[in-house]
């Protein structure tokens, strides 16, 4: 198990290592990039419901992404596709070569206009559209960032 101290460092404890008392669990910390308002409002809103996640930061786009994907070191990026500046694909890709472990939701309503291979070659770990009302995005977040 990994852990956070209240420093930000991380420590390992084995499957029965005893907690120090300096550390707790910290929760996932959630960038949210969207060129709308509403909908980083919205994401806001649902990541903050959701136990173990956190909101760290927003952006509303590519450009913005990268520079406060570096800035704060989420521990997973929700990303919208038709974006000002640098849309969700090349802002991925730019994402992943910064920090490959980082997984990368790409949320947006043209699902249909993303092919397999573009979503492979950015680096994208999952699509989620805006049409399902956001009902499958807090899966995917667990799912990724491996929240209990």
């Amino acid at each position: 198990m990994l852990l956070r101290s209240s420093e930000g460092t991380l420590t390992y404890l084995g499957a029965r290592g005893a907690l120090p008392s300096t550390y707790v669990l910290m929760p996932k910390c959630i960038l949210i990039v969207d060129d709308s308002p509403v909908i980083r409002r919205a994401l806001r809103s649902l990541v903050q419901c959701q136990p173990g996640f956190e909101v760290c930061g927003e952006a509303a786009d590519g450009v913005e992404a990268i520079e406060k994907a570096v800035e704060l070191k989420p521990d997973l990026i929700i990303l919208d596709f038709s974006m000002p500046r640098m849309n969700g694909l090349e802002a991925a890709a730019a994402l992943q070569k910064i920090m490959p472990t980082v997984p990368i939701i790409l949320f947006t309503f043209h699902k249909e206009a993303v092919s397999g291979r573009q979503v492979l070659d950015a680096g994208i770990a999952s699509v989620v559209s805006k049409t399902d009302q956001m009902g499958s995005l807090p899966g995917e977040m667990r799912r990724l960032a491996g929240a209990a």
